[in-house]
């Protein structure tokens, strides 16, 4: 067995036993939302939980191009949590660099992954192209971070999990997913490693939600690794509805566009239920065109229809969600949905604005003050949502720099993420015992006020994760005799 994770030493008394560490190491996601990559080192194997690229400020995208502190050949298994791509878009590089084992996640995961994959090294492709064709990039070439074959390269190694199922990784450690309510296949992971039992959380769900059942209920853990991106602030207490109904009818009214910077998977399918059932109670003009600027939230909206006990709505429903919307497939017709007379709600990628289709009507639409952009999702620090969201009086786009004129709106309670008082509930599900709490995947000032809360309200002990460092989980003993194992 190799003896990747830790130093062992003779416990003292007995020389023929063996002592081994159990460590938890951050490769992304700590001290930031962004990069998720956490890895489970033990005596037995090396276990990563998610694969996600850096998003947002330049100095985190620029890690993506930085080599891992770890061999990825020596990695043992890979579980995913969910299909967005701060979780899942670093898989390809992975494999390119080495990775061959297995990866695991639950069925829509596998499908939705597949198709984020696919479409993000598609962007990054053609975002190259256009930086060498029109010079705006500093590298010559630029050059895409993976492309669609490397992406291609690493659907093999999907293997599909089903909910709630243990499965056996080796003798020593096993592993199971529960749904976490954050989009639909989210899970959390539950590790039982050495009779201990280790949660990582995933992204944590709402309490409440539009489409999705809340968070399936844990019980025991001994260590949880849990988000905090909202770690340090409460969701509104408003009817989510009657905020989007409002945004829309004071925009029609000023013969505004409304336009919603979605992630294609989850928020929206989510969005577009939202305004669907807004039409049907005529509680906003039905005759407003709304239109889906996303092949890729199109294509994801037809694979979670094959999974409706994901949602909770019925089937009928989910279907009826996309009649009246026009999804735009090509790219040169965006030009013509922006240049149609008369108000239109407009969904388009990416939800933070770093990137996709709805750039091109930030363009246009930032000028207007008729205009309304309405930002539902977090927005990472250094993306053009937060500076949005920070009143920036200015954005730049494809190296030119545009006035700010439009309303900037932002509806709390489309967040597909919980709250502060939220994550606080979902940790108080874990009754036996006082379980040891680090946090990742949050901004400094979210984590700092969810560890001191945890620690006042539960008095429980959280540690804040800092990047490559590794935490020491626990030892255990082992005997010379299951090294050959």
């Amino acid at each position: 067995m190799k003896k990747h994770a830790s130093e062992w030493t003779p416990i003292s008394g007995n020389p023929a036993v063996e002592q081994a560490a159990v460590y938890l190491q951050s490769l992304g996601a700590a001290g930031t939302v962004t990069g998720s990559k956490h890895l489970l080192l033990t005596p037995g194997m090396n276990v990563m939980i998610d694969c996600g690229l850096f998003q947002g400020i330049k100095a985190l995208r620029e890690k993506n191009w930085e080599p891992l502190p770890v061999n990825p050949t020596d990695i043992d298994a890979l579980i995913l949590t969910h299909a967005h791509l701060d979780h899942c878009g670093y898989i390809p590089l992975l494999v390119k660099n080495g990775y061959r084992k297995k990866i695991y996640m639950s069925r829509p995961t596998r499908d939705l992954a597949e198709l984020i994959l696919r479409d993000c090294a598609k962007l990054q492709e053609e975002d190259a192209e256009k930086a060498n064709r029109h010079g705006y990039s500093k590298h010559h070439p630029a050059k895409p971070l993976y492309t669609v074959k490397d992406a291609e390269a690493a659907l093999p190694f999907f293997e599909v999990c089903e909910i709630d199922t243990e499965l056996p990784l080796n003798d020593w450690l096993s592993f199971s997913l529960h749904p976490a309510g954050h989009i639909p296949g989210a899970c959390s992971v539950r590790i039982n490693c050495y009779g201990k039992t280790l949660i990582f959380s995933g992204d944590i769900g709402r309490k409440i939600s539009e489409l999705l059942p809340a968070p399936e209920p844990l019980s025991r853990a001994d260590f949880v690794i849990m988000e905090s991106t909202y770690g340090d602030r409460l969701h509104a207490q408003t009817d989510t509805a009657q905020e989007l109904a409002l945004v829309i009818n004071d925009t029609v009214f000023n013969k505004g566009n409304i336009l919603i910077p979605c992630f294609a998977v989850g928020r929206a399918q989510e969005v577009m239920h939202l305004i669907y059932r807004l039409k049907q109670q005529r509680q906003i003009p039905a005759p407003v065109p709304e239109y889906l600027d996303s092949p890729m939230a199109a294509s994801a909206g037809k694979v979670l229809q094959h999974y409706p006990e994901w949602f909770a709505i019925d089937k009928k429903e989910c279907a009826r969600m996309f009649n009246g919307v026009t999804i735009n497939q090509e790219y040169q017709d965006t030009e013509k949905i922006i240049r149609r007379r008369g108000s239109k709600i407009i969904m388009a990628a990416s939800g933070m604005l770093t990137g996709g289709r709805v750039l091109e009507y930030l363009k246009h639409y930032l000028g207007d003050a008729r205009n309304t952009i309405l930002l539902i999702g977090f927005q990472a620090e250094g993306t053009r949502g937060r500076a949005l969201l920070n009143q920036a009086h200015e954005v730049k786009i494809h190296g030119q720099y545009y006035p700010v004129k439009a309303q900037i709106r932002e509806i709390e309670g489309l967040s597909a993420h919980a709250d502060q008082t939220e994550l606080l509930s979902w940790l108080k599900q874990f009754k036996s015992g006082k379980p040891s709490v680090f946090l990742v995947h949050g901004e400094p000032c979210a984590q700092e006020a969810l560890r001191v809360k945890i620690k006042d309200e539960l008095k429980l002990t959280a540690r804040i994760v800092k990047q490559y460092e590794k935490e020491l989980l626990f030892t255990v003993p082992l005997l010379p005799e299951a090294e050959g194992k």
